[in-house]
């Protein structure tokens, strides 16, 4: 029985974030909540905002699908900036700190990576839990006026891009910043399951 609830405990507190992910239309949570960033500095989703939105991306240094995923990270971030779209990467993992999610490991990453926006760390995953994220990646594109448009993965295909048919959130970029009416706002989030304390 013991052995039981041990097994059971994490699936029902994922199945509670699941249950509670940010719905579209939401305005976006914890918008001045300060994060460090990968530059030493502090920057909150409000900083972050570009003029036609934010695109927030919870992501890590551990997660095979963020590594597949990440040649688009870069793609995503020059449409974006060509969009006047802001853009920040969160990594949540609080349960892995000390196994390649620490300040240092994003320091790295961000450097070889070439990232060109902002990754910060979510301490104590607060911000996953108001978004009710669940994977790595999670994507939530939100307006000029802070109001979720898009949520999901970035494209049909992790791990083949050339192979990708629908590249959703390019696509949800584009009809948000030209006002025209999102196709697609919301897909299934696929990656690792982000390692919350609480799951650990």
């Amino acid at each position: 029985m013991k052995k039981f609830l041990i097994w059971i405990f994490p699936l029902m507190l994922l199945t509670a974030v699941e249950a509670g992910e940010l719905e579209l239309g939401s305005e976006m949570p914890l918008a001045e909540v300060k994060m460090v960033d990968v530059s030493g500095k502090n920057v909150s989703l409000k900083d972050a905002m570009g003029e036609n939105g934010l695109l927030v991306v919870f992501s890590c240094n551990t997660c095979p699908w963020v590594d597949s995923w990440e040649d688009r990270y870069i793609s995503v971030s020059k449409l974006s900036q060509k969009k006047d779209v802001g853009m920040i990467a969160i990594n949540p993992n609080q349960g892995s700190r000390n196994k390649g999610d620490g300040l240092d490991d994003m320091q790295s990453r961000a450097k070889k990576a070439k990232y060109d926006f902002y990754y910060t760390l979510d301490k104590e995953s607060k911000l996953a839990s108001a978004f009710g994220a669940t994977r790595t990646p999670h994507i939530y594109l939100f307006n000029n006026k802070g109001t979720l448009v898009y949520r999901g993965a970035i494209d049909d295909n992790a791990r083949r891009p050339k192979k990708v048919e629908n590249p959703y959130l390019m696509d949800a970029i584009n009809a948000m910043v030209a006002g025209e009416k999102i196709t697609t706002a919301s897909t299934k989030a696929l990656g690792c399951g982000i390692k919350y304390t609480s799951n650990n």
